[in-house]
């Protein structure tokens, strides 16, 4: 590339040398121009000089006074300083030569010669001042003819450098206009006919790059640009291709693990569990066997949970292995999947793998927050290699076991123990109605038996009549608890659950009752509305037993706090007072309403009724996790009877 410069620089010497040559054209003309204005002064002077000799010859001929005769010739003193000087500010200079150096020298000696002529005393005759006058005269006009032919040559040249100026200008254009297609239009024509070529698909194009200015960048660029997208386009089949085998290989991953983790969340027992775990890993593996063990507390053993395509003396074998007996079940606290070539394993715990014709065991821990429970083995007849992303599936998927085994070992925690508190709950709620009434019935048996004995038939009768009541007592004692357990709620609504219990306390009892609800608030927990029905329960088999009422209100406020009110208008009671029999439903009330971290409240008046409150927390929930600071009620003096 024989051209270097760049654009930029090309731009700038072509300005720059018609820049210098405007300059130098302009100032030629102007220096000519203002030659030719000093020496039209200059002939102006002259000729202003022949006004003044002829003035000087008719005031010397009229005998004017001698001193205006001298000022005449002092003004011709000044008219020749000036032509000798010349007066920039007019401006007026002669235009020196060598011909009018000589005709100015001639005026100035013939000058030199007629002044003191013109100063004579007496003036001089008049045809010697008439003949001295037209010599002088003659001597300028010889010196104006010079000046104006030295003037016609810078005219010549003027208007020669205006023809010069016209054609420079034309030059001038034809250069720009030169310049701006060889490094502007014609680079910028070539690009837009490469990128039409590319635009069609023709990524072969390239553009010459003949010089390395701009435009020459932008060629190399652009070639570059084509060669790129050509190398893309020819390797994009390939790329796309095996971008496409990727992602299939990624969607059957994930496939797969959703398929493994939808099975685990619907496993029911931790043996099929186990079973079904061990077949899919296998199956989406393509192992030739698999094994799911498990280890105990102290991480002593590892017992088989279940296996897939295991031989069955193998099975038998490892049922139960001790830690270290075998390369299967050899983990450390920190151990990560791998692949174990049971081949060229030295040690004997793989022998019984090779045995059986193995070649490579896969082991993967499995790990519940970072707590080491067990591992599942993947046996091949094939050496095996696992690539990042085939452990990484494995690694999840072994994750997702211990979630599912953990998840089945609380649920069957939390099962049991949900059955030990129903347990425990009923044996209270026998102890602490059933299990008094038969107590109380057995000491009116025994007080019959005396009466009998001694033949007091009033007591007798007595007796008679407090068993028959404690009968009933305990029979509706019985009902309760039946009704009790058996309730069940609706999880959108406890309203329907409400009335169904004030139906049954109706049926019971034969009292009116009523129900009131109002507001809005977030549907209660099945679990929570189970608690709210056992403590308006409680409180209505109070109203039964104590109460005397005759109408029954049952009030419910929802809200970020729901509120439930049990009122009736019986005998009330001094709540300062406690009396023994209600006392245990007040205590079975707060250990329900304590369950949820709700509160109980009793307002209670003689002879005015009585009402129970309850009052939920903002986030009801059961279990013990309950916060229940500030919850915990004073101990009240148990009533006589509850409402």
């Amino acid at each position: 590339m024989a051209q270097t410069a760049s654009l930029s620089s090309k731009l700038i010497r072509i300005g720059v040398g018609l820049l210098i040559v405007a300059l130098a054209s302009i100032g030629l003309t102007l220096w000519v121009t203002w030659q030719l204005e000093g020496g039209a002064a200059a002939v102006n002077e002259a000729g202003r000089m022949r006004m003044q000799t002829w003035r000087l010859a008719s005031s010397v001929q009229a005998g004017v006074a001698h001193a205006e005769l001298q000022g005449l010739v002092a003004r011709f003193d000044e008219s020749l300083a000036v032509l000798r000087a010349g007066d920039p500010s007019r401006p007026l200079f002669v235009p020196w030569d060598k011909k009018v150096d000589e005709r100015f020298a001639v005026v100035e000696s013939l000058w030199s010669e007629q002044r003191p002529h013109w100063l004579a005393e007496p003036p001089p005759p008049t045809q010697s001042s008439l003949q001295a006058a037209g010599e002088f005269v003659d001597a300028i006009d010889r010196l104006v003819l010079v000046i104006e032919q030295h003037l016609s040559r810078l005219t010549a040249i003027l208007n020669l450098f205006q023809f010069v100026m016209m054609a420079l200008a034309i030059g001038g254009a034809v250069v720009m206009l030169y310049t701006g297609y060889q490094y502007v239009i014609n680079p910028l024509a070539q690009l837009r006919q490469g990128l039409r070529k590319v635009e069609s698909g023709d990524f072969a194009t390239r553009i010459e790059v003949d010089t390395q200015d701009e435009f020459g960048q932008v060629a190399a660029s652009f070639n570059h640009m084509a060669a790129t997208l050509q190398s893309l386009y020819e390797g994009l089949e390939s790329k796309v291709e095996a971008k496409t085998r990727r992602i299939e290989a990624q969607r059957a991953r994930l496939e797969a693990l959703y398929e493994v983790s939808a099975f685990l969340a619907q496993a029911n027992s931790i043996n099929e569990l186990a079973r079904g775990f061990a077949q899919r890993v296998r199956t989406l593996m393509k192992a030739d066997a698999a094994a799911v063990r498990w280890s105990d507390e102290a991480s002593q053993r590892y017992l088989m949970l279940a296996s897939d395509c295991f031989p069955q003396d193998l099975v038998e074998e490892e049922r139960s292995l001790l830690t270290g007996a075998c390369a299967c079940g050899n983990l450390r606290p920190d151990a990560r999947t791998r692949v174990i070539p049971i081949l060229s394993h030295d040690e004997a715990p793989v022998r019984h793998c090779a045995r059986a014709g193995y070649e490579s065991v896969v082991s993967v821990p499995i790990r519940l927050q970072q707590r080491l429970l067990g591992e599942f083995n993947l046996f091949f007849r094939s050496t095996v290699m696992l690539s990042a992303d085939e452990t990484e599936l494995l690694d999840a998927l072994a994750s997702h076991l211990a979630s599912a085994l953990e998840g089945l070992r609380a649920a069957a925690l939390e099962r049991e123990a949900a059955v030990a508190e129903e347990r425990a709950l009923l044996a209270r709620e026998l102890h602490d109605s059933i299990a008094q009434s038969l107590a109380f019935l057995k000491i009116q048996v025994q007080l019959l038996r005396a009466a009998v004995q001694r033949g007091q038939a009033p007591h007798v009768q007595t007796a008679l009549d407090e068993l028959d009541t404690g009968l009933r007592e305990s029979i509706s004692d019985v009902r309760e608890l039946l009704v009790h357990f058996r309730t069940r709620t609706n999880t959108d609504d406890i309203e329907q659950a409400l009335q169904e219990t004030l139906q049954k306390f109706r049926h019971q009892t034969g009292l009116p009752t009523r129900l009131q609800v109002q507001g809005h608030g977030l549907p209660l927990p099945s679990d929570v509305q189970v608690q709210v029905l056992h403590v308006v329960q409680e409180a209505l088999s109070n109203v039964r037993k104590h109460a005397g009422a005759t109408q029954v209100d049952l009030e419910v406020v929802k809200g970020a706090r729901w509120r439930f009110a049990v009122r009736d208008n019986g005998v009330g009671f001094d709540t300062s007072h406690g009396h023994g029999e209600s006392h245990v439903g007040m205590k079975i009330m707060r250990e329900r309403a304590g369950r949820v971290g709700a509160e109980v409240g009793v307002v209670s008046r003689p002879g005015q009724g009585t009402t129970v409150t309850l009052t939920l927390p903002p986030h009801p929930v059961t279990g013990g996790g309950v916060a229940t600071t500030g919850l915990e009620l004073a101990p009240l003096a148990e009533p006589a009877h509850g409402a």
